[in-house]
């Protein structure tokens, strides 16, 4: 299994090389926005079952309007949904995603997977995909 530092290496020189192939400036506005913070935190094996919202913040601006593309790799490793519509905050950086947490569970998810990429900037850009894995106290 690829590690989520492998993914974003190759993802940031896939959309390196197709921009250098458009013949447009590398900048940060031109590059796709990453993940920068996620509550819990990847690799994280004593996440309190209690927590009632996962976090996911970019690193640029992004459109908020439903666009967010969480996904599965199964239902046994994915959170049930919690009270409330997952939304992003005021920072229009910070999407948040209502969950019900079981005690001593991992939890998979992917931010943008495939064809799933509606986490996109202002610009329309997809953010480069990020996998999500975490465990939960007994």
């Amino acid at each position: 299994m690829k590690t989520p530092l492998v993914n974003l290496l190759a993802a940031m020189a896939f959309a390196a090389v197709a921009l250098a192939a458009e013949d447009k400036p590398i900048t940060v506005q031109a590059m796709p926005p990453s993940v920068m913070k996620t509550v819990p935190h990847a690799g994280d094996t004593a996440v309190d079952p209690a927590l009632k919202e996962i976090s996911v913040t970019f690193s640029k601006d992004m459109k908020t309007e439903r666009m967010w593309a969480i996904c599965q790799i199964s239902n046994e490793t994915f959170p049930e949904k919690g009270a409330g519509d997952i939304h992003y905050l005021a920072d229009k950086r910070t999407c948040v995603f209502p969950v019900k947490l079981q005690p001593g569970k991992t939890y998979v998810l992917w931010f943008n997977r495939g064809k799933f990429n509606s986490f996109r900037d202002t610009d329309n850009n997809p953010a480069v995909p990020y996998l999500l894995v975490f465990q939960t106290k007994k």
